[in-house]
């Protein structure tokens, strides 16, 4: 399985690409977005990895303009920024997933088998997301199902297209709360419950076939109904 990892500080690239070498992966390299666009476009890879500030094309140019040549690979995004607006701007560019430095290379490493292990019953192009009859535009910012309009604030939104991107996958409150809200998660809260219900609401109440589902004590799954 080869990935393209795309990093212009040679220790952090050096310590990726062995990282992943060790875990099976095969990976080729880039130190500049100009290089890692051409490689991305030429080479089929299960998923790329990218610091934010590069030489060249930063991560950000680099995310939009291969979504907008219809590039569907998952993306990871690194960077040393992490305020939230940051994060915001990441996904909004067209990364899939996001980590700040410093992190753990297992960390890194989980992040890259969920993305090369994700589903493919998600479909995906640079701006929709479908499943099971939703379908989410993400630069209309516009979610129907069964050709419905179905009407999401910023925060639903944002919440169902980490569940669609992560379909069949459980995932826990505290990895939705960091995605979606950017925030540590604080047991004692239940905002992830809140707009989960909301969402419910929304996307399964009128329909026959029920897409979000709770996994008890382990968090919540997007999938079509057993």
């Amino acid at each position: 399985m080869k990935l393209l990892v795309i990093e212009d500080e040679p220790k952090t690239l050096q310590a990726i690409q062995q990282g992943l070498e060790e875990s099976q992966f095969e990976v080729d390299i880039a130190y500049d977005g100009l290089l890692a666009k051409r490689l991305a476009m030429k080479n089929n890879y299960a998923a790329i990895i990218t610091d934010l500030i590069l030489p060249g094309l930063n991560g950000y140019e680099l995310c939009r303009q291969l979504r907008a040549e219809g590039l569907t690979t998952p993306i990871l995004m690194l960077t040393a920024l992490g305020e939230s607006e940051d994060r915001i701007k990441g996904f909004d560019s067209g990364a899939d997933q996001y980590l700040s430095k410093p992190f753990q290379f297992a960390e890194l490493l989980a992040r890259v088998r969920s993305l090369t292990k994700r589903g493919t019953q998600v479909s995906m192009t640079a701006q929709t997301l479908w499943y099971e009859g939703v379908e989410m535009n993400l630069d209309a910012k516009t979610v129907t199902r069964e050709g419905q309009p179905i009407e999401l604030t910023a925060r639903e939104f944002a919440l169902l297209e980490f569940l669609m991107r992560n379909q069949g996958r459980v995932l826990s409150k505290p990895a939705i709360a960091e995605h979606v809200w950017d925030i540590n998660f604080d047991t004692g809260t239940n905002v992830v419950e809140v707009y989960i219900n909301y969402l419910r609401k929304k996307i399964d109440r009128n329909f026959p076939k029920k897409l979000i589902h709770t996994q008890f004590g382990m968090g919540y799954v997007f999938k079509a109904e057993d």
